[in-house]
């Protein structure tokens, strides 16, 4: 048996608490890890709801990724060894003393990463990269929006995106909010909490933004829609506002526009090695200085499900992380 934050009924965080579950089995081309930290993400609310792609089976631990050490691998498995850190994506089971994943979804720790830092990379990292790069073609010299950007994957885009070599808008509701963005590298920030997100744009991109990296939905998703340049194109990443958003379909005839789907789990289970490649250049960029994830919070296992409650309440700058 093992410590986890166990959902034993589909109703939020009503239905979580510290517990204990079985250890998970050892599948073929899988490893274990001992958590060492786990990453805190806005689905994990929604799996714990029943509201979430994927229903696993209860009882369950939320958690879609880890870092920790590996130790144990099975007979099939080459690539990693026991004692190996790791970084890895799961679908859920994150939050707990230990997790089985796919050896295909584990990722080296680069040298000097703290563990915690590294349990940030697989999903905000992964679907900020995929999302700009793979899906939104972002280019230098273009114009990137990025709403709910001191959020962990809005974070995640704004390094990315100044990486890249694009210019960033970055839309937030606060000022502590507004300082992390510009120390993330965004070159101007708007304001929705004071300020009319359609009426900034047309001030400070009056062609438009190349690319809306869009996680939170509802009103917002319109408003950002109206703002893309001709051959825009808007990424899809998710619905942080609880309400998904019926597009116009006019927009898009209109403004040449594209309004791209995103869904990086699914992407990284079909396309692992270019996931790799992905998660090799993050890496790369990591040790260069390029990108600094944000951790802004720890939390331990006793106390996980506060670290969602803030998660949900968009109240979270960067990304919060839970240590099994």
């Amino acid at each position: 048996m093992m410590r986890a934050l166990v959902c034993r009924r589909l109703d939020g965080l009503d239905g979580v608490a510290v517990g204990d579950l079985p250890a998970p089995e050892l599948d073929h081309g899988s490893v274990r890890i001992r958590v060492r930290a786990a990453g805190v993400n806005f689905p994990d609310l929604l799996i714990i709801q029943g509201l979430y792609q994927e229903r696993p089976e209860l009882p369950f631990a939320p958690g879609a990724e880890v870092a920790g050490e590996v130790i144990e691998v099975a007979t099939d498995v080459a690539a990693v060894r026991a004692g190996d850190l790791v970084y890895a994506s799961i679908t859920h089971g994150g939050y707990a003393e230990q997790v089985v994943v796919d050896a295909d979804q584990t990722f080296p720790v680069p040298d000097g990463m703290p563990v915690e830092v590294a349990a940030t990379l697989p999903v905000a990292y992964g679907t900020a990269y995929h999302a700009l790069v793979d899906r939104g073609g972002l280019v230098r010299d273009e114009t990137l929006l990025v709403l709910g950007a001191a959020g962990g994957v809005g974070l995640a885009a704004t390094q990315i995106g100044a990486a890249l070599g694009a210019r960033v808008i970055a839309a937030v509701s606060s000022d502590d909010k507004a300082e992390a963005v510009r120390s993330a590298g965004a070159h101007d920030v708007i304001r929705y909490d004071q300020q009319d997100l359609r009426e900034q744009m047309r001030s400070l991109a009056p062609a438009g933004a190349d690319v809306v990296f869009d996680p939170v939905g509802g009103d917002a998703t319109e408003a950002a829609l109206r703002s893309t340049a001709w051959k825009g194109r808007l990424l899809i990443i998710g619905f942080a506002s609880g309400q998904i958003p019926m597009i116009p379909a006019n927009l898009p005839l209109l403004k040449g526009c594209a309004v791209v789907g995103v869904f990086w789990g699914r992407f990284a289970r079909t396309d692992p090695q270019r996931n790799r490649r992905n998660f090799e250049t993050l890496s790369t960029w990591w040790r260069d200085g390029r990108i600094d994830p944000l951790v802004s919070q720890v939390f331990d296992l006793d106390h996980a499900a506060d670290a969602l409650r803030l998660v949900g309440g968009r109240g979270a700058i960067g990304k919060l992380v839970v240590t099994p």
